[in-house]
């Protein structure tokens, strides 16, 4: 598999898992993963740090870790496109009867974020 492919196929494959995350969440599924991580303390956040950090880290990869200055800081475009899904999947929670908006999940989600985004192109 050529790394061009490989720059598509990762972040592609990761928001597809994302996605359906939030689709089981969303739906009231909560399932062994939901209910295992529930008994881990700060699981949730820790969780929205992981996925959302990881998904950034796969999606700079993808944009060949491409940044612009924004709000005087250098962030990466792929950090710029998470964070952006992250609050308004964040924000939608608040129409849905099963979820609950929660800023503690934003937070965690940028934290996870800046984390992942730390690791540059060489």
């Amino acid at each position: 598999m050529k790394i061009s492919q490989l720059r598509v196929i990762l972040p592609l494959g990761f928001f597809i898992f994302i996605t359906f995350i939030i689709f089981l969440a969303d739906s009231a599924d909560h399932n062994f993963a939901f209910r295992l991580i529930g008994h881990i303390p700060y699981g949730d956040k820790l969780m929205h740090g992981f996925l959302y950090g990881i998904m950034a880290l796969l999606l700079n990869y993808g944009l060949n870790f491409k940044s612009y200055k924004l709000l005087g800081f250098n962030m990466q475009l792929g950090a710029i496109i998470v964070l952006t899904f992250a609050g308004l999947e964040e924000i939608s929670q608040y129409w849905l009867p099963s979820r609950t908006c929660d800023v503690g999940d934003f937070v965690a989600d940028t934290v996870g974020v800046i984390v992942f985004s730390l690791w540059k192109k060489s």
